[in-house]
């Protein structure tokens, strides 16, 4: 949800707005490396370049939910994308070991174009993203730990050190309700989630990059958008804007924000996924029936994929390495959440791109790790490679026209998706004692 927080559209207000971004980080900075937060929800890992393969504690995470659950992983900070987590792992009660989920876990890419067409952000590559990292205090943390940050290639090397990385437990409402069928009794759980932020400033606004894992299985991964419009394009240029303040003089120009996340799955220990998309068709009855019948297809995508969501339709990420206590194989099920595509380009016209594992393949445009002549952007990603090691980017993209309750400060916008556990654990991990016995069979719930 943004205006053109960074500046405006115009040539000498945009290097005056970078020249304003830069004091702005190196304030950030100051005041990182100035302030300790207090009390029990700060701590102080030892410092380290980034996190080994089998990360230090000063780099691991490990929670074990109220409701049984336990999720670990190891997290790092990159000098582009900002935080990464990695060996990422799911433990319900009932399962005697952590069922390893995702390797990698990361955002890719933020693109910001403006719909007068005078300007477009790569944030993350292009505009210091990584580098705006800011420092949290226990108030934006409750009840959780809040952990120093060595930003890598830091622009202000003196001030490297950021408070700024959150992790705390949620409550997030029920996670089932069932009435039995005799005896009046309520079967009911309230769900807990584990969550993992950062907020990044970009020029004028804040994104706060968030990681929320349930104790289900399920991992939310969103990007909000807070912060300030920018005054310097409330002049109604671009004839495209929206009136902010009084009559119709301060026009703010509208824009689109692409989210890109790249995930590499790991799911029993393999990064050998396969990839299936589902898609229903519904048709209208036939002499006889009650109702229109559905008809759900499987495609299996052995293939590099630029994927589109249609109605109806849906991917999954297999297993090849592991089965539940059924007999079936494990999966992730990609949950889009909404989005407004954005058309202006191939690499933000698609919702999921499925590609080999490329390991300079980092960032869905202006990806800067590939040697010469390689493509820069996902879409070209996807050049006909056979899926053995089939790595997810997902798009969510935000038309965002400014409104009056933009400010100030601006309300936080939200975009993003889920992976849902599908046949991970035989049954509901989080199902009571008096029901276990009931799988695959009928029940009298009582």
């Amino acid at each position: 949800m943004h205006v053109n927080l960074r500046a405006s559209t115009r040539a000498p207000r945009i290097s005056h707005a970078r020249r304003t971004a830069a004091v702005g980080l190196s304030a950030v900075a100051l005041a990182a490396g100035a302030t300790t937060a207090a009390g029990p929800a700060v701590a102080q890992p030892k410092r380290a370049a980034a996190a080994a393969a089998d990360c230090s504690a000063a780099y691991r995470i490990e929670q074990k939910l109220s409701t049984g659950t336990t999720w670990r992983m190891c997290w790092r900070y990159d000098s582009k994308a900002g935080l990464v987590l990695e060996h990422i792992s799911y433990q319900p009660k009932g399962e005697s070991a952590p069922i390893k989920v995702l390797s990698s876990a990361r955002l890719a890419q933020i693109d910001v174009p403006y719909d007068d067409g005078s300007v477009e952000y790569d944030d993350l590559t292009g505009f210091g993203f990584a580098q705006g990292l800011v420092p949290l205090d226990s108030a934006e943390c409750p009840g959780g730990t809040i952990k120093t940050v060595k930003v890598p290639e830091a622009w202000d090397p003196a001030h490297p050190d950021v408070n700024g990385l959150c992790t705390t437990t949620r409550s997030r409402g029920h996670a089932y309700r069932m009435q039995a069928d005799t005896g009046n009794r309520v079967y009911q759980q309230q769900g807990k989630d584990l969550l993992i932020y950062t907020v990044n400033k970009v020029g004028w606004y804040e994104y706060m990059t968030e990681w929320r894992f349930q104790d289900d299985g399920t991992i939310n991964m969103n990007v909000g958008a807070t912060g300030s419009l920018s005054p310097g394009d409330y002049d109604a240029g671009d004839g495209r804007g929206w009136p902010i303040g009084k009559g119709a003089h301060a026009y703010a120009t509208s824009h689109a924000h692409n989210v890109f996340w790249k995930l590499d799955f790991d799911l029993d220990g393999s990064s050998k996924s396969r990839i299936e998309q589902y898609d229903s068709k519904v048709s209208a009855p036939v002499h006889g029936q009650e109702a229109p019948s559905n008809k759900t297809t499987r495609t299996n995508v052995t293939k590099e994929l630029a994927g589109d969501a249609e109605n109806m339709r849906w991917w999954r990420v297999v297993s090849t390495a592991g089965k539940n206590k059924d007999g079936h194989a494990r999966s992730y099920e990609i949950v889009r959440g909404a989005s407004s595509k954005y058309p202006g380009h191939a690499f933000t016209s698609h919702d999921v791109y499925f590609t080999q594992y490329d390991k300079c393949e980092q960032f869905a445009s202006n990806n800067p790790g590939c040697a010469t002549g390689h493509p820069k952007t996902v879409d070209k990603f996807v050049n006909g490679q056979t899926l053995t090691n089939p790595v997810v980017w997902v798009n969510v993209g935000f038309h965002h026209i400014a409104r009056d309750e933009d400010q100030q400060p601006m309300p936080v916008h939200w975009q993003g998706f889920s992976i849902a556990p599908r046949d991970v654990t035989a049954m509901n991990p989080l199902t009571p004692a008096a029901l276990a016995d009931q799988n695959g069979q009928p029940g009298n719930g009582s």
